[in-house]
């Protein structure tokens, strides 16, 4: 007897002989990719950057923190294949979006790269698939704007094909945490979506963590970063608060996370970066005023996160000016590209933010970060000219005017930039506060 869709699902899923797909492979998809292949699964992923297809085709790895190992391990085992054809999405049991979720140039949430990637999937969209969408949105994407381009198949939801959401919880870098090792949320936009989805995660997860709708989980992932945010953004304001005090916060900060209970340390720094704490919260403040409410605290936490690039730019400007010296015509060394140390990560770098002051005030700007060899073009900043990382070197540093540390690289021979560079702006807390020709900020 032929089995219904949802049983011949869960039996692939339980054997392993399921196809999974995976839409997008950049910092979320490709990890993900492999953790799936290292499980036992045949993977094929899709992305529209032919370049990324032809690197994984030749079994070049270009995410710097994974394992070099992992990407040949499942190219030599035939379970890994990539594609720019979206014609073959239908060859696939399971397809895993895994795309970016920006916000346009009004802080509103851009849902094209989800909307194009899901009417792809409605294309060849057939009985027995299970679509689950990983990008980071708003509550009610999954079962409103994809349950309804889905549904325009003719097949139904729950019965025919299936669908979940599950968000991504990378942390790139992070020694301790993988993908396997990250506990998965998942949440079906009906019981069956999320019984299968939640058995497919835990043969390669560690743990799953079900919850009871797609939109809990869309939610819960914007609770984590919104949390994150708020706290930077409370830590950032203290630092601002305290140095016109001049009191050292990261001193204050180590005093406070001695406390064994009650208190827990994040770090200012020159304005958030990366690929969800500057953009997730907006995804809620936007959802937010559908239903007539103004997220005041989650926008204010926004407002001062933003706030700290200019004053980055103002400290820097003031220390120049202390030396009798304009930002026009200085020439500035920025220390740290990446959004986060010991990283090749740019994606919404508060680093690129600063350049572009500086440049329209006028400045030369260098910068070296030994994980990002070339700057790449940014969506955020279209303007800025090509960068290449410059040497560290004594000679180097003494010809700066200014050096500003933005990201802290383990990699960096600090002690060589204390020792040549005639200023030095650090956002880091890194270098100790005895350091000559230092300024925080």
């Amino acid at each position: 007897m032929e089995l219904n869709a949802q049983s011949a699902l869960a039996a692939a899923i339980a054997d392993k002989s399921c196809r999974v797909g995976i839409v997008g492979l950049g910092y979320v998809g490709l990890p993900l990719a492999l953790a799936f292949c290292e499980s036992g699964f045949s993977v094929l992923g899709f992305d529209v950057d032919a370049a990324k297809v032809a690197k994984l085709g030749a079994g070049e790895n270009y995410i710097r923190h994974l394992a070099e190992d992992r990407l040949r391990q499942a190219r030599a085992r035939e379970q890994l294949e990539a594609t720019a054809d979206f014609g073959r999405l239908g060859e696939v049991d399971a397809i895993l979006i895994c795309v970016p979720t920006p916000l346009d140039r009004y802080r509103q949430p851009d849902l094209s790269y989800v909307d194009a990637t899901v009417r792809a999937v409605a294309k060849t969209l057939r009985r027995g698939q299970l679509v689950i969408l990983e990008s980071t949105t708003y509550p009610g994407t999954t079962d409103e704007l994809m349950k309804d381009i889905l549904d325009e198949s003719g097949l139904r939801c729950g019965e025919e094909y299936f669908l979940a959401y599950s968000p991504e919880r990378e942390d790139p870098g992070n020694p301790d945490f993988g993908t396997r090792e990250i506990p998965k949320v998942v949440g079906g936009v009906d019981p069956t979506s999320g019984e299968l989805a939640e058995n497919l995660y835990r043969q390669v997860i560690g743990k799953t963590v079900r919850v009871s709708s797609a939109r809990t989980a869309e939610a819960t992932k914007l609770l984590e970063n919104i949390f994150r945010a708020v706290n930077i953004a409370l830590v950032n304001e203290l630092k601002v608060v305290y140095e016109r005090m001049g009191i050292d916060v990261w001193e204050v900060l180590d005093a406070a996370a001695t406390k064994p209970f009650g208190f827990m340390r994040f770090e200012p720094g020159p304005g958030w970066g990366g690929h969800c704490i500057p953009l997730d919260p907006f995804y809620l403040t936007w959802k937010a005023r559908e239903y007539g409410i103004s997220s005041r605290f989650v926008e204010l936490a926004g407002e001062v996160n933003l706030e700290m690039q200019r004053y980055v730019v103002q400290r820097v400007a003031e220390a120049l000016n202390a030396r009798e010296m304009s930002v026009r015509g200085s020439r500035v060394l920025v220390l740290g590209l990446a959004y986060k140390p010991d990283i090749d990560d740019p994606r919404e770098s508060p680093s690129f933010a600063f350049i572009d002051a500086m440049l329209k005030l006028g400045a030369e700007v260098s910068y070296h970060d030994p994980h990002v060899v070339v700057a790449p073009s940014m969506r955020s900043w279209p303007d800025l000219p090509p960068l290449r990382s410059v040497e560290l070197t004594a000679e180097m540093l003494s010809a700066v005017d200014v050096a500003v540390l933005l990201t802290a690289h383990r990699a960096v021979d600090y002690e060589l930039v204390a020792r040549h560079a005639s200023l030095i702006v650090d956002t880091r807390g890194v270098l100790p506060i005895s350091t000559p020709n230092l300024v925080r900020a």
